[in-house]
């Protein structure tokens, strides 16, 4: 059956009918769309908040076609991992004029409202929607709310829509030298309204689950809150919000996840600089702070993008295959959503450019990294404690410890970040205790102390 939205939403409420148009600051309606047809029928099976894992694709790298055929030809594979959020790096034609280079960044973007022809069309969008649906799994796609590029219409036909120097020009996200991007000005109501609508267009017209919000720091609080109560309604609070962002105050605003910058920093000092793990467990604790609701939840990652190509790849910054597991265990499992980007679970070792066509060697596959990759996420899919369980750390200044427990289930995670045996002498309440490897299988008992060979891990559960 087709849907439709119209000009007005009307949801009921216990108080009476409430209009579900959201208003702008000064009262103005924010009106989410155009009568826009709903193709297909919503996704019922989006994971709640703390149950994603989340897998990034860039597109232009991820098959030799570099489009979303590629994609659509590797959802099974995809689906294999384990994930079941699939999250698209920018779909939108790219603008030319002042680009950064290449085939220009995905990110600059010149019409909120159309697919990229280098990925494809619309058709082609709506088939990798419908086939991640298929295998249970929802699609966020990336959204530039902040910024657009200097050939988008909205330069010529709003140039109120941007903000200006003291000259009337046009100018850059400040503090950024993004020179292939103009800065958009929340301030004007109809940006708000115009903006909106872009983000309802691909929930009817692609029937995505979600979106990834880049650069969501720069972005007024106030127009996040307007935008995510306009989205919810429309899907009926079954949406994936996630803030690129590293602000808590998102999660007031109704975002779902943050992103963990402070996590991979204090993970980079760890392994690269020799940081107490101790540094881990602080910044950890920070990202959460004055946090109330426990279904929010903090993206942490090994490497995405931007620092695949700025600082290196998992096997560069944290000591090879061994370490990046370690590593990868860590930011999984220490009260997180993890996230994958396309290439580290075969253990791809180049860096991947963005702005060009640089296609994944799939045929370079390490397969006992790949199985490791899938035995960790899997172990996360099947445990309680993991995913919604209480965080409570006992780091050394070496050794990542700490354990994550509900009422019936506690995992015990304790992960070498050095590259040499450390011995960890084990907390009182851990110390003569049996328990489960959660990986491997097998009883394992505890005794006073236990030492830890380079980079490797243990997952117990009881």
């Amino acid at each position: 059956m087709k849907l439709y939205l119209y000009t007005l939403l009307i949801v009921f409420s216990s108080s009476g009918l409430l209009s579900s148009c959201n208003t702008s600051n000064d009262g103005d309606t924010i009106n989410p769309g155009n009568q826009y047809e709903q193709y297909g029928k919503f996704f019922e099976n989006i994971p709640e908040s703390e149950d994603a894992t989340i897998y990034q694709v860039n597109i232009r790298a991820f098959s030799e076609g570099g489009n979303l055929q590629g994609v659509l030809d590797k959802m099974d594979y995809i689906k294999s991992l384990g994930v079941n959020v699939v999250y698209l790096m920018p779909i939108y034609p790219v603008g030319v004029e002042r680009s950064a280079g290449g085939l220009g960044s995905p990110y600059a973007v010149k019409d909120y409202k159309a697919v990229n022809p280098e990925f494809g069309d619309i058709e082609d969008l709506r088939a990798v929607v419908d086939a991640a649906h298929e295998r249970n799994m929802a699609i966020v796609l990336d959204f530039v709310a902040n910024h657009t590029a200097w050939d988008n219409a909205w330069i010529t036909e709003h140039p109120e829509y941007y903000q200006k120097d003291e000259n009337g020009d046009i100018i850059i996200p400040p503090n950024t030298g993004w020179n292939d991007v103009a800065q958009l000005d929340y301030g004007n109501p109809d940006l708000r309204v115009a903006m909106i609508d872009a983000m309802t267009y691909w929930i009817y017209n692609a029937n995505i689950d979600g979106f990834r919000m880049d650069a969501a720091d720069f972005v007024p609080d106030s127009f996040w809150e307007e935008a995510i109560s306009t989205l919810e309604q429309i899907r009926g609070d079954e949406i994936l919000m996630f803030a690129e962002g590293g602000k808590t105050n998102h999660f007031l605003a109704g975002f779902d996840y943050i992103f963990g910058f402070g996590l991979f920093d204090s993970m980079k000092e760890v392994f690269e600089n020799g940081a107490p793990v101790t540094e881990i467990q602080q910044t950890n604790a920070e990202s959460y702070a004055n946090v109330y609701d426990d279904s929010k939840r903090v993206v942490k990652y090994t490497t995405n993008h931007d620092v695949n190509l700025s600082d290196g790849t998992p096997l560069e910054l944290f000591g090879g295959k061994q370490g990046s597991l370690s590593a990868f265990v860590i930011s999984a499992y220490m009260k997180s959503v993890p996230m994958i980007y396309n290439g580290q679970e075969i253990g791809y070792d180049q860096r991947i450019e963005f702005f060009t066509y640089n296609p994944i060697d799939w045929t370079s596959v390490d397969n006992d990294l790949l199985q490791e990759y899938k035995d960790i996420i899997t172990f996360r899919n099947s445990s309680e404690a993991i995913r919604r369980g209480e965080l409570t750390s006992y780091s050394s200044d070496d050794i990542a410890a700490f354990k994550m427990a509900t009422e019936v289930e506690s995992v015990l995670v304790l992960a070498n970040t050095r590259n040499e045996s450390i011995k960890y002498i084990l907390p009182a309440e851990f110390q003569e205790t049996t328990w489960e490897d959660a990986l491997k299988g097998g009883s394992i008992s505890l005794e006073n102390e236990i030492t830890l060979e380079p980079y490797s891990y243990l997952v117990l559960k009881n």
